[in-house]
Order: structure tokens, then sequence, then C-alpha cells
């Protein structure tokens, strides 16, 4: 019965899976992890883990024999610690391949040189390049030669595949050569000539084929694990967010205590400026809370007893009292740290280009050289001839500049980048910009300043705008609220020195009060005014009102008796927001504004940078569900955000675009980070990375093609020395060079 299937409980565990060289081996894994009955498994290739949904009858521990069955190793989570703050960074996962990558360098250098140089050829030079070559091809490419068995083992052909078995073929036919040929001879040279002609295969030597490719791979593989995003960075920033410790009151005294040991219930205090500490319900006092950082809203809320409040929000106003209501793991913001790591989780990955390319080259290159052993046993040639030109076809295919192909492309392209404020994290980040047909961008703080300004004054008949100004400004000078000092700012900006306040008020909710120059003065609600016999004249509450449509801040103020004047504060668009959407339009990209913020705003915003599509009023979760649905219509998305709210979509976009202006974990669950705020950097970010992968393509191309062209020599058994190892340096400088241009990159600003 089916109710068997249904009815069984089942459980979640993530696993740390080590040993994978690509995306195939992710695949090739969760394969595995799903043979067994009721297992549900993804595994990420970029965050090296496994999320695993499996059966009560199912052991937690039989999840890891089947990744080592595939030939990968795996572990169980840790059990969590209270405090892990204390070995917050563990040892950098580069160094074990930094150590083999200096090893092999410093070996290979000379067995690459004595062989293209024959004026160093001394007297037993082939005996000390085997010496020497021998630790590279052992203890350096050991990950090779495993990745490659592992691949072996599945059917499968990688990049690994064709760098184990080129490599090995050139060693173990040198130590052929050496020992049971003419190669090992004293005196013995390789001439530097290129001359094509029949020669004995025993007298050859493919030392420093052998010894130079494994370490430029090895390079070429640190350089990416240098850039390769480290997905959890995104989530431990998303934590540091939240407050360290918290002021409760105990027996009514404040008492310090560390965030751990706040309850659910218990009342703390928050005063202004600070974060508050958890998820709860105010109490006691009145203020304005910054939210942005959830609710993407750039207008601080004012809160009062009764209200709710997430924690990591800023107090932006007076004292608050708050009753704890969700504490760890169920508080907004662990909420949202759990949405960006299942958006990590689920991102469909990318297979490495060389990888794609390996698989159909590589058993070409295998039936090649049976072919060719074929072919020469059959026409009455030697054995020694024959495995001879076999083996010369195995070497001959083995791509040095393959090696260099991604990571020098991507070095000069992130170079480039980072001098434009573009930072690329990993090669997988570049083929998500090939495909890319729909660009998401949040508001605040993306398309808009995420600050608020002074947008307009309207005075009433006989009033002057700068009167105004200098005495509103003078009394919100006195204030904190970020509306209070957006006013005085634009104040001091534009009339200069702002006078002195005496008796200054600040009524909470409302506004506030006091007097300048000799005269009462009120800013704040019409409520404020209205309780001093202020009243708004007709053409005032006409513009208040027109402005607060457009979903804009209306701030009244009035002295001497009368409401003289409508204050109008605004997030402000960037002023190159507008070029960038009509550039990225120019990409073949469809914008959409997505915000938190109310329809209104949204709608006004997207009007001036013209954008069409918008979905307003969204929180965080939803931004994922938006992003998820344009991705269900078949739609390749980018999404460009800058804050806390943003990262869960960030993560699950195809393409994710960190403004470097916002929050650590917006940086973190982003693919390219834009130094600068300016929105036309994304642009930039798009065309570089477009640009970087066709450079990436070519060498490729180029990286097999010298190769590929001497195929057919070795194949008939006229295979030189010094044709391998021109074929292989002139491969590995074109690919250098032409990664070079890539330094002629311009941004659209230049």
């Amino acid at each position: 019965m089916s109710a068997d299937t249904t009815s069984v409980a089942t459980s979640e565990v993530e696993l740390a899976i080590t040993g994978m060289t690509c995306a195939s081996c992710a695949m090739r894994i969760e394969r595995k992890l799903n043979k067994l009955d009721g297992v549900t498994a993804t595994v990420n290739y970029a965050t090296e883990k496994a999320k695993v949904s499996y059966p009560a009858g199912i052991e937690p521990r039989r999840l890891v024999e089947q990744v080592e069955a595939a030939g990968y190793s795996a572990a169980l989570p840790a059990v969590e610690k209270e405090e892990p703050a204390e070995a917050a960074d563990p040892a950098d996962p580069t160094a074990p391949l930094r150590q083999r990558l200096i090893g092999s360098a410093v070996l290979s250098v000379p067995v690459i040189v004595l062989a293209m140089v024959p004026a160093f050829q001394f007297t037993y030079w082939q005996w000390i390049s085997l010496t020497l070559a021998a630790p590279v091809l052992v203890w350096a490419a050991w990950p090779f030669h495993k990745a490659a068995w592992a691949n072996l083992r599945h059917g499968a052909a990688t990049m690994d595949t064709l760098i184990s078995m080129g490599t090995l073929a050139a060693f173990l036919w040198s130590l052929y050569a050496l020992l049971f040929g003419t190669a090992g001879t004293p005196g013995m040279t390789h001439a530097f000539e290129l001359t094509v002609q029949r020669m004995a295969g025993d007298g050859n030597i493919y030392l420093e084929v052998a010894a130079g490719v494994t370490t430029f791979i090895l390079a070429g593989r640190y350089f990416e694990a240098r850039s390769k995003r480290r997905a959890g960075a995104a989530l431990r920033a998303l934590l540091e967010l939240g407050a360290k410790d918290v002021a409760v009151l105990r027996d009514g005294k404040e008492v310090r205590v560390p965030i751990g040991e706040l309850a659910v219930g218990e009342e703390f205090v928050v005063r202004p400026g600070e974060k508050i500490a958890t998820d709860g319900v105010i109490t006691e006092g009145a203020s304005a809370v910054d939210a942005s950082m959830l609710t993407g809203e750039s207008v601080p809320v004012e809160v009062v007893p009764g209200d709710t409040v997430a924690g990591a929000t800023v107090n932006a106003g007076g004292r608050l009292v708050v009753r704890a209501t969700r504490v760890g793991a169920d508080t907004q913001l662990a909420q949202m740290a759990k949405l960006v790591e299942a958006a990590q989780t689920g991102k469909a990955q990318v297979q490495r280009l060389a990888d794609r390319v390996s698989a159909v080259f590589v058993p070409i290159v295998i039936a090649l050289a049976v072919g060719t052993l074929m072919f020469w046993l059959g026409t009455g040639g030697s054995v020694a001839a024959a495995f001879t030109a076999a083996v010369a076809v195995l070497i001959i295919a083995c791509p040095c500049a393959l090696g260099l192909a991604t990571p020098t492309a991507l070095l000069v392209g992130t170079g480039r980048g980072a001098q434009l404020g573009i930072l690329i994290k990993g090669p997988e980040v570049l083929e998500s910009t090939r495909a890319v047909d729909t660009v998401v961008l949040d508001k605040t703080g993306t398309v808009t300043t995420g600050q608020m300004s002074l947008v307009a004054v309207h005075v009433a008949e006989g009033t002057d705008e700068e009167t105004t100004l200098r005495l509103a400004g003078a009394l919100e000078n006195a204030s904190e609220h970020p509306i209070a000092q957006a006013i005085a700012r634009a104040a001091r900006e534009r009339t200069g020195e702002l006078p002195a306040v005496e008796e200054f008020t600040s009524l909470e909710g409302l506004g506030v009060q006091g007097i300048v120059g000799g005269s009462a003065v009120l800013v704040g609600r019409s409520a404020l005014l209205e309780q001093w016999s202020h009243r708004l004249t007709p053409e005032l509450a006409e513009a208040k009102a027109a402005e607060e449509k457009l979903g804009r801040t209306a701030v009244v103020v009035g002295w001497d008796g009368e409401a003289r004047a409508i204050l109008v504060v605004a997030d402000t668009v960037k002023p190159s927001s507008a070029e960038a959407i009509s550039r990225l339009r120019g990409l073949g990209l469809t914008p959409v504004l997505l915000t938190g913020d109310n329809e209104a705003v949204a709608r006004a915003v997207a009007a001036e940078v013209g954008i069409d599509t918008v979905i307003a009023e969204v929180l965080p979760k939803d931004k994922v569900d938006v992003v998820k649905r344009l991705q269900g219509e078949g739609k390749v998305v980018a999404m460009v955000g800058d804050g806390v709210n943003d990262a869960a979509a960030l993560a699950q976009a195809d393409l994710g675009l960190a403004m470097g202006t916002g929050t650590d974990v917006a940086i973190e669950a982003g693919d390219l980070t834009l130094v600068r705020g300016d929105l036309r950097a994304a642009v930039d970010a798009i065309r570089l990375s477009r640009r970087t992968l066709r450079t990436i393509k070519g060498n490729l191309f180029w990286a097999f093609a010298y190769n590929v062209a001497a195929l057919p020599l070795a194949a008939a058994g006229l295979l030189n020395p010094m044709i391998a190892g021109a074929a292989m340096a002139f491969s590995s400088v074109f690919v250098v060079f032409n990664s070079l241009r890539l330094r002629g990159f311009r941004s659209i600003t230049a």
C-alpha cells in the first residue's frame, strides 16, 4: 500500500562532502544517495554539502557509507555547541593545494628547462629529471589520479581523467625509455629541432610534459579555489547581525547578559541606537525602528506599546522595553538564515566547461590511441613501434594550457573587474551570465539611495522657503529621528548655520516643538498642529494628500499660530539608475522592480527609471518565491540587491549581484559584488562576465587545437619531443596573451 511510503516519518541531515572535483561528482553522489529507498538528496558542489531527507528505518551512518561507496568522503554534522565563536575561522582549505603547487613548481622548473634547452643537457641530466619529476607525478598529481580513478569506476571522464591519463602516459613511457630503451645512455640529448621524422620511441623522454602539465593545472586549481564561493560565510554574516548581549529587566534592575541567556517572556531594555536583541512586543516606550534590513522599507516604522518588533532591527528613537516572544532559531533573523541556506543548496550547479569538453575529448583520444595500436600491429609494425605511437597519442593529448584556460582569464577578468569595482567570486558565476534574460532589482539602496532626503517644500502664501527651512531645520536638528535628520541636513545645506533652539520637546509619535528665534515652532504630524489649533490651508492640505499618494512622508511645519508649510521627505532615486536600466535593456534583459515598500512608492520609482514590471510589499520569503516563480516560467534570473532581506533571493537567483554598499550578508550571498553603489556597475559586471566567458571558451579551443593538430603526427609515429614541448608551450603562451586582452575592458562610465 502507498500508505507505507506516505506515513513514514522522515528526518533531515546535512553531510559535509569532500573529494569532489567538479559538478559531475556532485551529480554522481546525488544519484548514489537517491538509490536508497525513501531518500531524497541534493548535493551542492559549491558549498560541498549534501542535504538529505531520509526515512526512520535508515541510520545516518548508512548515508555516509553510501557516499564513500561512490568514492568520496562524507561526515555527519558535529554536535552544535552553544558558543561556537571561539573557533570561528577554520584552517585555510586551500593550504594543502598551495603546498602541492609550490612543491610541484620548485621541482618542475628544472625539468622543463633541461628538456627545452639542449645547452643545459649535461651527462646524466635525464636521470636528474626523473628524480625531480617522480615526486611531482606521485605526490603533487595525486588528487588528479584519485579523481580519475573515481571517475573510471563510474564510467565518466572529466578534466581530471585527461590530466591523469596524459601525465601518467608521459611519465611511464619516459621510465620505460630510460630503463629499457636508449634514453638512459650517458650523453643522451634532445636536439632542439622541429623536424617531422620517424624515430625510435625508446630514445625519447617526456618528463617535462608530465611535470609541467601537473604544475600548470595545480596553479589553475589553486587560483580557482581561492576565488571559490564559501557559501557558509553568508550564514555566519547573518548571525553576526544579531545583538551579542542584552539588558534584561530582573527584579526591577537591568542586568546585561549574553543573548543566549534571554528566555521567552523576559523583558529587556533597548536604548536609542541599539539593536533589538530578539523578536518581541513593546510593553513600554515609543520610538521609530529602522526595519529596512528585514522589510526593505526606507522609512523607519513608528512603534508604540503593543507593537511587535524583530530582532537585529535598530531602535532609532526613544527608550523601549520589549517582552521577548521568540528566541534563538525561531526568530525572523534565524528564519532568514535558513532561507539563504535552502536557496544556496537548491541552486543549479554549473559544470566546468573543461569537464564538458573532456567528457567528449577523452573517449575520442582513447579510441584514437587504441586504433593507432591496432593499425600498427595490423600493418606488420613492431610491437615497440605500435606502443610508441599509441602512447605518443596519449601524451600529446594532454593539453597543458587546459589548466590555464579558465584561471588566467578569470585572474585577468577579476583583476580588471576589481579596478572597476566588480568582484567576481568564481568561474561558475561566469556561465550564469551567458543566458540571463531577466534582472530583478531591489528598490531601496539599489535603484534608490536608501537614505531619506528632503525632496520638496510646499509653503503657504506669504511664507518663504528659506525661513521655513531655517526654523524647521533648527528644531529637527535636536532630534535623532532619521526623518528629522534628513530635514536638518537639507536646511544646513540650503541656509547655512542653524539658529539655537530653546525649550525643545520631543512628543513621541507626533513630532517636536520648541522656540526658535522668538517663534514657537511645531514640526511633525497634522495631529500635533491640530492640538495647537494650527489648521492647514486648502492648498497645503491638497499638496500633502498628493505627496502621500506617491508614498512620500509629508511633515507639517507651523509657527506663530499658523500651519505654514509642508516638508516632503523620501528615499530618492540614484542619478545613474535610469541610464543603468536602459543599458540593461540593451543587453537583452527585462528589468523587474521588487521591493518590500508600498505599491505607490514602488510605482513612482519604477516610472522614474523606466521599469514596467513592479512587485511590491513583499517579505524576504516572498522575494525568494518571486525569483522561483520567474525561474519556473523558464526565465534565467539575475537579482541585484543590497540588504539582509535580499540575501535569500540573491542566493536563489541564477546570478546574484550584491551592492557592496550594502550588508555583509547580501555580499556573501551574491555571486558578484558591486563595490560602487552605482547600478551601472551591474551593467559593467554582466558585460565583463560575458566577455570573460567568451575568452575562456576561446582559450579552451586553442588549448586543444595545438594538441589536436599534433595528434596525426603522434598516430603516424612521427612525434618529436620538441614538437610535443612546442605544442605545449605555444598553446600556453597563446592562452595567457588571449586572457591579457581582457585588461582593455572599458566601463560604460569611462
